[in-house]
């Protein structure tokens, strides 16, 4: 099935979400903290409404899951997932590594991904059995490099965050060849791109993987959560090169998933 119509719209929501946060980025804005103790800003709310308004519009028989505004059911057995802002904390501070993510999960599966990052100029996307493109050029993870030449990249490097995987977080730390932070959605984009080699995140929800999946796939990488899970709902994520994946997984003790 080609999900190019889907592909093209998703890029024109994203991009035009993109320009609403552009809006209200490096000004004073009004914080507020959810139960869960992560930050959201009316640029937050304003661009998942404008997310869902032009997906209603596009395909009113789909359903909507977003961070802000939750679950709408649809009539097909397709969904789109939203991250109006990922990195949010990025956002508020002025950095312009925060992403606006957009996914389409047809059936259960992950098949159209679009990460638009506004400060930059830079929307990375694919469609299941296409290519990976940032700007419309293709782009390929980086399978020609060795762990101990690799980069490491992560959302968060506090032990609480790991828990009883800190461990095993600290011997991949001691293998590679250099580390950096600072990642959210950005970490999955250099790692699609070639420009690092592995991207940890020990906390995820769905809509902060179900961009990426489809672009970092599509790029030649591999996806899967802590537990093995390959999925959304694994609630964490490791995102690597296919020819660092086995070596990554043994480090990291994750469990292989049977058939």
């Amino acid at each position: 099935m080609s999900y190019e119509r889907e592909l093209d719209v998703a890029i024109e929501i994203a991009e035009s979400a993109g320009r609403l946060t552009l809006e209200h980025f490096g000004t004073a804005l009004d914080v507020e903290w959810k139960a869960d103790e992560s930050p959201v800003t009316v640029a937050d709310r304003g661009a998942e409404r404008l997310i869902r308004q032009r997906l209603d519009e596009a395909f009113p028989a789909d359903g909507q899951l977003g961070e802000e505004f939750g679950e709408k059911t649809g009539s097909s057995r397709r969904r789109w997932i939203i991250d109006p802002i990922d990195g949010t904390q990025s956002f508020i501070r002025g950095v312009p590594l925060y992403g606006v993510l957009l996914g389409l999960e047809d059936r259960g599966r992950c098949v159209v991904g679009v990460m638009c990052f506004p400060p930059l100029s830079e929307t990375y996307s694919a469609a299941v059995g296409g290519p990976a493109y940032r700007n419309g050029s293709v782009v390929h993870v980086a399978d020609d490099v060795r762990l101990s030449d690799a980069t490491l990249l992560s959302s968060d490097i506090k032990p609480d965050q790991y828990g009883e995987r800190f461990s095993d977080f600290e011997r991949l730390l001691g293998r590679v060849g250099r580390y950096r932070g600072w990642g959210d959605c950005y970490g999955y984009a250099l790692v699609a791109s070639g420009r690092a080699e592995i991207m940890l995140d020990p906390l995820l929800n769905p809509w902060d993987i179900a961009a990426v999946l489809p672009i970092l796939e599509a790029a030649g990488g591999r996806f899967v959560g802590w537990n093995g899970d390959p999925g959304i709902r694994a609630g964490s994520g490791i995102g690597t090169t296919n020819a660092l994946f086995d070596e990554v997984c043994g480090i990291l003790r994750v469990p292989r998933q049977t058939p």
